[in-house]
């Protein structure tokens, strides 16, 4: 027991505060250290009033204290930083401070934007001096615009000009209550944006090896009208990749083919050839847009693609729906060479000769590297379209059931509209302008012609799949199927065809089984 109070009596001695003691950490769970309300470090004990024996406890440690010397040098920096906490603050100076610093940053900022929206060569004014606010007034400026308000009793004395919002990015075309016009807003966003991706695609085909996969990923959303011609060229295999070969490769197919037009095109009056140009003849009549082919001369540059085209690939010969294929081809490459935005009513009149000739033969040889990869869709009994029109009878059947046994329920066969669709890569369908931007994504797209073309059609037909299923008659039902609305087509709405028939891809293209039920 001796030993028990013995130690009791050690703690009783060790319960003052020693350097290296706990202390209590102020934080959430202690309130903060006020130095208005206390005036030295020590915390009184709250159990005791004060007493000499407190005075003598800190007496002692002072002692202490200064008895020691150590890293932390307690008694010179931690005393100052102390005397600092515990002064009073000015309030009415930090207020006029701030006032003072808030407005040299606003007048820096009116006038850097005075300058930016200023002509070459003209001094902006100086900036009318915001008027101070009165010394009693200290309630906080929350914002620029704020502080160039006036209060009441300084607008019934001293009127201060209005500032322009500083929350306008447009400060010359913007509206006068700040507000901005969304249309405008939307339509410069969207400038913006086609002017970066126009940068993006210059620069790529700029380069001195232009990376194809990069460019194909870059055109799969559209291609911009400036760079179609060559990016079409390029991602056909027409042109090659690097840039210094580019020339020379133009130069040599261009001679090679006008040397097949002065050896074979005198034949097609001989007997033996004479039904293929009559065909292409009756055929080219039928396209559209009507105000572009129907020109002689656009007439005859289809002719003589159609008919050498024909004369080099014994095997299909000519086809009906080969011709349907040039057109796209053709419109995008003579947009290089004249000034109407709609290439459909253009004028090829006023194009050089030398210019046309180069659209001739870019257009042969671009259209014969499309018809290499589905050249079995025009061969004997045209194979390549059956097998895809059984292949996409049997995907809509996966994707949308009923939209399939309605059309089994009215008798309406496959093959009766969907081959069109097929033979033609959907250019009856689509607007000229919608066929284009079709063609920038089967352009990008591997195997575009001949696999994802698949795709899109099935995400075409259910597309339509409201006014199929409220059609009963089947006469009806196959004129809706051959004559779909598409005249007021645009961009966004290929886009959206598009984004589907990705996804359908991307969910039965690497699962063949999942065609068949």
């Amino acid at each position: 027991m001796a030993s028990d109070g013995a130690r009791k009596q050690f703690w009783k001695r060790s319960n003052s505060k020693v350097p290296g003691s706990i202390q209590h950490v102020y934080g959430a769970q202690h309130p903060p250290f006020d130095p208005l309300l206390h005036g030295t470090l020590h915390k009184a004990t709250p159990q005791a009033p004060a007493t000499p024996l407190k005075a003598k406890r800190l007496s002692t440690f002072q002692e202490f204290e200064s008895s020691t010397s150590d890293a932390w040098d307690a008694g010179e920096d931690g005393d100052e930083l102390l005397a600092v906490a515990a002064e009073s603050l000015d309030t009415e100076v930090a207020m006029e401070t701030a006032r003072r610093v808030l407005r040299n940053h606003s007048q820096r900022q009116e006038r850097r934007q005075l300058q930016e929206v200023s002509a070459p060569g003209q001094k902006p004014q100086p900036l009318a001096e915001p008027a101070p606010v009165p010394s009693g007034d200290l309630r906080l400026v929350k914002s620029v615009s704020e502080s160039h308000a006036p209060c009441p009793a300084e607008s019934a004395s001293d009127p201060v000009p209005l500032q322009r919002s500083r929350s306008l990015p447009h400060p010359a075309t913007g509206a006068l209550d700040g507000t901005s016009d969304p249309s405008t807003l939307s339509s410069s966003a969207l400038s913006e944006r086609e002017a970066s991706r126009l940068h993006k695609f210059r620069q790529l085909i700029a380069g001195p090896n232009t990376d194809l996969e990069e460019l194909r990923k870059l055109s799969w959303s559209g291609i911009p009208k400036a760079v179609r011609p060559i990016t079409w060229k390029l991602l056909s295999g027409y042109l090659p990749a690097n840039v210094d070969r580019r020339p020379a490769t133009l130069q040599r197919k261009q001679k090679e083919y006008f040397t097949f037009i002065e050896r074979y095109y005198d034949s097609r009056n001989d007997e033996v050839h004479q039904d293929c140009p009559l065909q292409i003849h009756i055929d080219i009549p039928r396209m559209s847009p009507e105000a572009l082919l129907l020109q002689p001369s656009v007439t005859e540059i289809f002719e003589r693609i159609l008919f050498i085209w024909a004369i080099r690939h014994p095997a299909s010969g000519y086809v009906q729906g080969i011709n349907d294929l040039v057109t796209p081809f053709f419109v995008v490459f003579i947009c290089e060479h004249i000034e109407e935005d709609d290439a459909d009513a253009a004028d090829v009149s006023r194009v050089p000769a030398d210019a046309l000739r180069s659209v001739e033969a870019d257009t042969y040889w671009c259209v014969s590297r499309l018809l290499d990869g589905i050249q079995d869709n025009y061969t004997f009994a045209q194979p390549g379209i059956q097998m895809k029109v059984r292949m996409l009878e049997e995907l809509v059947s996966r994707i949308d059931e009923h939209v399939h046994r309605h059309l089994e329920q009215h008798e309406v066969r496959y093959l009766q509209f969907a081959f069109r669709w097929m033979n033609n890569l959907l250019t009856r369908e689509l607007p000229p302008r919608c066929a284009v931007r079709l063609w920038d994504t089967y352009q990008a797209e591997p195997e575009g012609f001949s696999r994802f073309h698949l795709y899109v059609c099935a995400a075409f037909l259910v597309r339509w799949r409201k006014e199929i299923l409220e059609e009963r008659d089947f006469q009806e039902l196959l004129l809706f199927l051959q004559n779909l609305p598409t005249a007021h087509w645009g961009d966004e709405d290929v886009s959206l065809l598009l984004a589907e028939a990705y996804r359908l891809k991307f969910a039965f293209a690497d699962a063949p089984s999942h065609y068949k039920k």
